[in-house]
């Protein structure tokens, strides 16, 4: 940096050209520019020049930041005459709809004046990188703006190549012909080096007459670079259709734009609101720019830097910039593509964990990842780029190949932009999985803070593979470890044959490991994910299926198909087992007396009596928990869920139901309608145990009569 520093201040001092004429001045304030390759200077002199300047005069020039060349000298020239003429684009109505309905927003004429002058600087730059002549070249490659409420005054001026008077007519005069376009056309046919057009912005032609949305006369001082040109001009309309063009003096090389504001605009003749919106849409133009003296855009554009050389105490800053915040980046991603399509994008996961309240907002917080094209903001929240669940994310992506409408505030071409949308998720997913990988604790970190968002990404993604794709950032336990496991490393330990992803939702692990659900397959050495948020069932049931496996909860009906069925439980018979005679009256009169679709006996069961199962057990825990079963009667939820109650006929509570059923008919039936409150318990779905108070303690007192 102190090199960097003293090699600018030596450019700044020093008399010696180039002997290509490239004007060195032109640096001045573009340190994130500087290129030390553009400079035919010798290494070695250039270090001897370096050693001849003091860190005490780097300081001197550092006061020099404060500058401001709008004096408003400029003039028509005395003997100047006027000449008239009308707009090329052939009516008034398309003026209008120009200047007053293509934008949504009036700030918007800022950052198209701003693009503008950065065009006409990048063209300056051209020239002198050619060798080609021009006036004044000891000016420096700036673009100030000045305001004046007093007068209703919004300036703004460059030291860019300027027009001359058949460009004022080519370019201002005919509305949607674009100089920056054709400029690059002119460059692309002759095949000239030094200019590779990522930094010019105009593409339409229409962003200068964007200033009529709040002014109602636009006055246009301008003076071509080309040596040849002796006369400035200057350029005036109202905007109702005609312009009028006059010699000028006293002007600067560049262009010098004067918007008389509207009585409804003057916000604009505001210091502290033009400061900010070029700020927040023209920051990382590559060109310094002053707001009545003070230069207002110091941050680098990183995005557009290779990753390798940002340090981290820039990012730091950087991100704290974009997002509002004061925490630091969890991750940051950080990569450039130009194929398919030209992207360079810097992505953060924020440190700060998120509360329930960013969650829910539709914006996901304050701020997201913005767009922007050629270092220019287009959208400070890309809706289109990056899918809703993504809204924690925060940092810049910028393309140059981005359809943009022609207010180049909104996005074009729904395939290409879907196409986009998908190659920066896939490469956000592969980023986190190799994170995870790199450092599995660090992961499990993040992921206990944004898991609310990846759950939402299964549920709310339609196409399978992409869905599949989110599920690779999922973390659960499992019965054969305690810590966090992904779907992939499941799938890689499976059981030869196995074709299914079991999973369970439980509170705890503890209810997860003596789950009625979860026994049968301990017994078979089936390995099960224990998913323990609410929201799990939700996910693996919108997810079915991951890399052609079947993801099923333990809960549904005949989930162990595929294994096959025990024949012996693993419980010792003895002479109180039920016969198969006392079984099936005993399920006959379960299906009378219980609000149930039907009764089966279940041999897989050991250690519990019974258990409830439904087709998607997990869809009506879902329905249970939104409240959308709330004052359905009895008999419409059992027809609406089709609860089956199966059966331990080994166990001993069993058996002593068949026996009270002759001994004790309304002790049978309170047992009974315990065990199916204790079942349902089990499968997360009694809506309200307090109903059950009342019957459980009558039990408990029948039990301990004796004593």
């Amino acid at each position: 940096m102190l090199l960097a520093s003293t090699t600018r201040n030596v450019l700044r001092r020093t008399s010696t050209k180039p002997a290509n004429n490239l004007n060195i001045n032109r640096y001045r304030h573009r340190s994130d520019r500087f290129n030390i390759n553009r400079i035919k200077l010798d290494n070695r002199s250039l270090q001897n020049l370096c050693n001849n300047y003091s860190t005490a005069s780097e300081a001197k020039v550092e006061e020099e930041e404060k500058r401001n060349i709008i004096d408003n000298k400029e003039s028509i020239k005395a003997d100047g005459e006027f000449t008239g003429h009308k707009f090329q684009a052939e009516t008034k109505s398309i003026l209008d709809i120009v200047a007053k309905s293509l934008y949504s927003d009036k700030d918007i004429f800022i950052r198209e004046v701003v693009s503008n002058a950065n065009d006409a600087l990048e063209k300056m730059r051209y020239v002198e990188v050619q060798g080609e002549e021009f006036i004044e070249s000891h000016t420096a490659l700036e673009i100030h703006i000045s305001v004046d409420s007093d007068k209703k005054l919004f300036i703004i001026q460059d030291t860019g190549v300027g027009m001359t008077k058949e460009e004022l007519i080519a370019n201002l005069g005919t509305i949607a012909h674009s100089g920056s376009r054709e400029f690059l056309e002119e460059v692309k046919d002759k095949g000239t080096r030094g200019m590779d057009g990522s930094s010019i912005i105009g593409k339409f032609g229409v962003g200068f007459y964007s200033t009529f949305m709040c002014g109602h006369k636009v006055d246009v001082y301008s003076r071509s670079s080309n040596p040849t040109e002796k006369a400035a001009h200057y350029w005036t309309s109202d905007g109702v259709g005609q312009y009028r063009i006059a010699e000028a003096e006293n002007v600067r090389r560049g262009t010098k734009i004067v918007v008389h504001l509207r009585d409804d605009s003057l916000q604009f003749a505001k210091e502290s609101t033009i400061k900010d919106i070029v700020s927040r849409y023209s920051n990382f133009v590559g060109f310094p720019i002053f707001v009545n003296g003070t230069r207002i855009n110091e941050l680098q554009a990183l995005w557009t830097l290779p990753p390798s050389e940002v340090t981290s105490q820039q990012h730091d800053a950087f991100y704290r910039f974009i997002s509002g915040s004061y925490d630091t980046p969890r991750y940051i991603l950080h990569y450039h593509t130009d194929a398919p399509i030209n992207l360079r994008c810097l992505i953060y996961v924020p440190d700060r964990a998120p509360t329930m309240l960013d969650f829910s907002s539709e914006d996901g917080g304050t701020a997201g990842v913005s767009l922007y094209s050629r270092r220019v903001l287009i959208q400070s929240k890309t809706e289109k780029l990056l899918p809703k669940w993504l809204r924690f994310l925060r940092g810049v992506i910028d393309s140059e190949d981005i359809p943009l409408n022609l207010s180049r505030e909104l996005l074009q071409n729904s395939v290409l932009i879907r196409r986009i949308r998908d190659a920066i998720v896939s490469k956000l997913i592969r980023f986190l999985v190799d994170e995870s990988r790199r450092d599995a604790i660090r992961y499990e970190t993040f992921y206990a803070d944004y898991s609310m968002y990846i759950r939402e990404g299964v549920v709310s993604t339609v196409d399978q593979p992409q869905r599949e794709e989110i599920a690779r950032l999922l973390r659960f336990e499992s019965s054969h470890k305690s810590q966090v496991t992904s779907l992939e490393e499941y799938c890689e330990r499976m059981r030869p044959g196995q074709r299914t992803i079991y999973y369970l939702s439980a509170p705890s692990r503890v209810l997860a490991e003596s789950s009625p659900y979860y026994e049968s397959l301990r017994k078979h050495d089936v390995e099960v994910l224990f998913c323990y948020d609410p929201y799990d069932d939700l996910t693996m049931l919108q997810l079915r299926e991951y890399k052609k496996y079947n993801v099923r909860s333990v809960e549904n009906e005949a989930q162990l198909d595929e294994l096959g069925k025990t024949e012996d439980s693993g419980t010792v018979a003895t002479d109180d087992a039920l016969s198969k005679e006392q079984r099936d009256s005993l399920l006959s009169w379960l299906g009378d007396k219980l609000p149930v679709h039907r009764v089966r006996v279940n041999d897989r069961l050991d250690t519990h009596p019974a258990l409830v199962t439904m087709a998607e057990l997990g869809a009506a825990r879902h329905f249970l928990r939104t409240n959308q079963l709330r004052g359905v009667p009895e008999e419409e939820r059992v027809k609406m869920l089709q609860p089956t109650l199966e059966v331990n006929p080994r166990h001993p509570l069993m058996v002593k139901l068949n026996s009270l059923r002759d001994t004790d008919d309304k002790v049978a039936l309170m047992l009974a309608e315990q065990i199916l409150d204790n079942a349902y318990i089990s499968a997360g779905m009694l809506e309200d145990p307090r109903a059950m108070i009342q019957r459980l303690n009558e039990l408990l007192i029948k039990g301990f009569e004796k004593y």
